[in-house]
């Protein structure tokens, strides 16, 4: 599935990931797929690295929105009162890596360290990024990668999937949802999009 290049990021049906041949799509078949969105990164067909770079370059702080850093910082907050991030809750111990599911050839392109932010490269190819992160409320992955649109250009495209910790998790993602929608993401798409066009 193709759609056309936009100056703004917006989001997508499922289609727009699943109809896509990924690799994530055998790593991760038991995870929910959360949120497909188009990203205001419009370039050529060997743009890919460039993305990523500006990805692993950012931080959660970077978001635009005073009120998406509130409740990023609101986040952290509470899931340190609560335990949530605490120790036994993430990667490796909590949950398994979805780096033992990983085929040889993705495993060894892990991709680039994440040192500002939390979460974990799983694997990099051509066109595709996967990172993942886990505490007591969810497993999740962000899927970052580069489609060719109808009018031939090029953008980058996020997908989030996740796997909820029981109920606890339902009701976390559940709670989240409306804020990420309104608060978050269209603040950080516009961000995205202004680093994207200072950058070319």
């Amino acid at each position: 599935m193709t759609t056309t290049t936009s100056r703004t990021g917006h989001r997508l049906p499922p289609a727009a990931h699943t109809e896509q041949p990924w690799r994530i799509h055998d790593i991760a078949p038991d995870f929910d797929l959360e949120d497909v969105w188009a990203l205001p990164t419009p370039g050529g067909p060997d743009d890919f690295p460039r993305l990523v770079e500006r990805f692993v370059s950012g931080d959660v702080a970077d978001n635009p929105s005073w009120i998406a850093r509130t409740l990023f910082t609101v986040r952290w907050w509470i899931g340190g009162a609560l335990g949530w991030d605490g120790d036994g809750q993430g990667l490796d111990q909590r949950v398994t890596s979805l780096r033992e599911r990983l085929p040889a050839d993705l495993r060894v392109t892990p991709g680039p360290d994440l040192d500002r932010l939390p979460f974990r490269s799983l694997y990099l190819t051509d066109d595709e990024w996967a990172m993942e992160i886990a505490n007591s409320t969810v497993h999740a992955v962000s899927h970052l990668s580069w489609v060719r649109t109808r009018d031939g250009s090029y953008r980058g495209q996020m997908a989030v999937l996740v796997r909820p910790n029981g109920r606890l998790g339902e009701a976390y993602m559940a709670a989240i949802r409306p804020f990420r929608y309104v608060l978050v993401y269209p603040p950080l798409m516009r961000g995205i999009g202004a680093s994207w066009d200072a950058a070319t």
